[in-house]
């Protein structure tokens, strides 16, 4: 079958022919992929930043965000041919001590030996046919098919605002105005980045009542500023507007600030703006360039003062998974039009070293694979 994959010794990125897998065991599944998704980790990935092949492979078969068509479902799998499903990421490790991976939380893994397909000692989903146990994979409705590769990068969003609402649980912090499943009414948050991690983040958040605005630069064309406007947040273009004028804007009111960006100068001036026990959440994984200088006497005394949390959140357990697909249906059904512009081109995979490259621009390039 064919596969993309990287030889990191090599330093090559190529279509390849891979062994076609079968299952063998009964809660195994067999599964024809039909979308990937291609995201920055990817990119770094084939820029020979890291990423590290299985045992006994001189290469890794590279993806991680996918859906996929079960062709061949085992006795004991819970699933038939013909189910749409979205596989997860990070697989557990087998560390004795590590009391996360075995309570299914892998996504708290504290030996640090965890896989994960498509990036770590483990071969991703940009391939033809790939095999998977089924407690790794979960289910979509149909109708949601046009959407499921958005799952697995919207469960970042969802794991973090599942976080919030564990941690703020420790205090007064729903308004009285704030419903059930409208948690969030009331407050205000702030979405740094409008790539497909911000965006369908301040998606989540408005579903949870959340007053968004995204702030990002502005491409003209590119559909983002549309995008944010369609669901009811407001967009404020960087270029425009400098951080200095929006922290003195919001002052020191933000309940919440979502970064999704990656670039750690610009979020710690935006934690200047957060409010009395408001919440920071770091998504992005910043790259190392020189270092930035922070007041750090002026964030300890406001995080100490202001009961302030500040946490980073990375790969995602089953029930993100679940909320990330309910919250696809809801976006679908409220603003079709904006989620699909989300996924800006559907690129078959003789071509997928273009948008791996880099040549190929968007905010969601998708290899379509079947």
């Amino acid at each position: 079958m064919k596969a993309i994959a990287v030889y990191p010794a090599g330093r090559r990125v190529e279509l390849i022919d891979h062994p076609e897998p079968s299952f063998e065991s009964p809660s195994e599944v067999k599964l024809r992929m039909l979308e990937v998704g291609i995201c920055g980790t990817d990119k770094e990935i084939v820029a020979f930043e890291y990423g590290t092949p299985p045992a006994g492979f001189d290469y890794l078969i590279i993806g991680h965000e996918s859906a996929g068509e079960v062709v061949e479902a085992g006795p004991e799998s819970g699933l038939k041919p013909g189910d749409l499903v979205v596989p997860s990421v990070r697989r557990p490790c087998s560390h004795p001590e590590c009391i996360a991976c075995p309570a299914e939380r892998q996504d708290f893994c504290y030996s640090g030996e965890f896989t994960e397909r498509g990036i770590k000692q483990h071969h991703g989903y940009m391939a033809e046919y790939v095999v998977e146990d089924a407690r790794f994979l979960n289910r979509v409705a149909a109708p949601l098919r046009p959407y499921a590769v958005l799952v697995e990068p919207l469960t970042i969003a969802e794991k973090a605002i599942e976080q919030v609402w564990d941690v703020q649980n420790r205090l007064p912090w729903k308004r009285p105005q704030a419903a059930a499943g409208n948690l969030g009414a009331g407050h205000q948050a702030i979405v740094l980045g409008a790539g497909p991690v911000g965006l369908l983040g301040a998606m989540a958040l408005r579903v949870a009542g959340f007053d968004v605005c995204v702030y990002s630069r502005h491409t003209e064309g590119d559909g983002r500023t549309e995008i944010v406007r369609a669901i009811g947040a407001e967009f404020v273009d960087a270029q425009q507007v400098a951080v200095e004028e929006m922290v003195s804007r919001f002052g020191h009111t933000l309940d919440l600030v979502y970064e999704a960006v990656g670039a750690s100068s610009l979020a710690f001036e935006f934690l200047k703006a957060l409010g009395p026990n408001g919440v920071f959440i770091f998504t992005g994984v910043p790259g190392r360039k020189a270092p930035v200088s922070v007041d750090t006497d002026h964030l300890m005394r406001e995080m100490v003062l202001k009961n302030q949390l500040v946490f980073g959140t990375v790969n995602a357990p089953r029930s993100s998974f679940e909320a990330a697909i309910r919250d696809i249906g809801v976006f679908a059904e409220k603003w079709p039009e904006a989620l699909s512009r989300i996924i800006t081109n559907r690129i078959p995979m003789d071509r997928a070293l273009e948008p791996l490259s880099g040549t190929v621009h968007g905010i969601k390039n998708v290899v379509a694979i079947a």
